[in-house]
């Protein structure tokens, strides 16, 4: 049974930091792209950060330079590192697992989400 669980949202006030977890576990971790999506009320999902079974990350514009995105294998692991927090990073953030094979999507698994509030 494959569980892709969040943790370490919350509320924090505007300027400050937060870092979101999600630990794994019914995957061979290592071999997964992850990635962190979030959505915002009356928003469409979107990415926001991305690390490869490599270690190679992406990043969408908006969190450029504030987020960082690291992954710890032998725990099965990916962190969200997010700093100088805005009101428009306000939403729910979701860990997802996904793997590739020659260019056809094979595996995606999602966690519940954790919600992130900033604000005054």
């Amino acid at each position: 049974q494959v569980q892709l669980v969040e943790s370490g949202g919350g509320l924090v006030q505007p300027g400050g930091s937060l870092r979101l977890s999600c630990a794994t576990s019914g995957i061979i971790f290592s071999r997964y792209n992850m990635n962190w999506y979030r959505q915002a009320p009356g928003k469409q999902r979107e990415l926001v950060a991305g690390i490869g079974s490599g270690g190679t990350t992406n990043y969408a514009d908006s969190i450029q330079g504030r987020f960082i995105i690291s992954r710890d294998n032998a725990k099965n692991t990916v962190y969200l590192q997010m700093n100088s927090l805005k009101p428009e990073d306000t939403a729910v953030y979701t860990c997802n697992a996904d793997q590739w094979r020659r260019g056809r999507l094979i595996d995606s698994f999602w966690g519940q989400g954790t919600p992130v509030t900033v604000s005054s």
